[in-house]
C-alpha cells in the first residue's frame, strides 16, 4: 500500500535498491588482478592454497582478519538514523 505521493511498491523498490548498492560495494572491495607471493601489510608469505583460492589476494590470513574486523567496527552507515533500520 502507497502512502502520499509514493507510487505502489515504493518501500519495496527502497529495499531493493539499498541491498543492490550494499552488493555493488562488497563487489568493489573482492581482490581483483594477479595474487601477491608475500603479505603486502607484513610481507608474510602468502600460501600458494590461499593465492589459488583467492584470486587477487593481497594480504596474508592475520591481516585480512585484522582488515575484515576493523571494517566492521566502521561500516560506514546510519543504521539507527534510516528506515531500513525500522523494516529489520
Amino acid at each position: 500500500m502507497a502512502t502520499g505521493w509514493a507510487h505502489e511498491g515504493a518501500v519495496q523498490d527502497q529495499i531493493d535498491s539499498t541491498i543492490e548498492d550494499a552488493v555493488q560495494r562488497v563487489r568493489s572491495q573482492l581482490p581483483q588482478g594477479e595474487s601477491l607471493t608475500h603479505c603486502e601489510a607484513c610481507e608474510a608469505l602468502i600460501p600458494e592454497a590461499r593465492r589459488r583460492a583467492v584470486p587477487g589476494v593481497r594480504l596474508c590470513v592475520p591481516c585480512q582478519e585484522q582488515e575484515d574486523n576493523e571494517q566492521r567496527v566502521f561500516s560506514g552507515y546510519n543504521r539507527r538514523g534510516s528506515k531500513d533500520s525500522q523494516l529489520r
